[in-house]
């Protein structure tokens, strides 16, 4: 009996790796749905309890207009279209759709998409924390605008950049 234990399978499970295999693929749907809707995924985080998932989608619209309530119950009904009756959340799940809020800029795509709208940045290097109009992005750098009156520029490396959200400016 004691030579069988050597010969036993042995199996090793990560709590991590199902999970995010069901996230990815919750991603690919919602993606999915709001693609066809004509919207894109900004965030989507999953909580709630295993009776009652809760997804939370966040979206913005392609043509870089402010997203309104109309929006998100078009981009709610496109995704539960390809949610329900599927396995991959529980039947009594809640999806909650908004605007991004105050988006992030990450990449030089987004730089680029938000080209003449105001941003909050902070970059120790260039001054800390500041809001600025996004005038140019180049591929390494952001040309911003301080001051619309004074009309005082500043050249950014992208790099220099430790966090950027669009600003709410008037």
């Amino acid at each position: 009996m004691g030579e069988m234990w050597g010969m036993l399978p042995t199996f090793f499970c990560s709590k991590t790796s199902p999970r995010r295999g069901v996230k990815q693929e919750l991603e690919s749907v919602v993606t999915k749905g709001l693609d066809a809707a004509g919207y894109d995924l900004v965030e989507l985080r999953q909580g709630g309890t295993k009776s009652r998932m809760l997804i939370e989608v966040r979206i913005d619209r392609r043509d870089g207009s402010e997203v309104t309530v109309d929006d998100c119950a078009k981009a709610s009904r496109a995704v539960e279209a390809l949610l329900d009756g599927g396995s991959l959340v529980p039947e009594n799940y809640e999806l909650q759709v908004s605007s991004p809020g105050e988006r992030a800029l990450r990449t030089p795509g987004d730089w680029r998409r938000f080209t003449g709208r105001w941003a909050s940045i902070l970059s120790p290097d260039f001054g800390g924390r500041f809001e600025a109009r996004i005038m140019e992005v180049g591929e390494d750098d952001v040309l911003v605008v301080l001051d619309d009156r004074k009309k005082s520029e500043k050249r950014i490396p992208l790099a220099a950049i430790k966090e950027a959200r669009l600003a709410f400016h008037l």
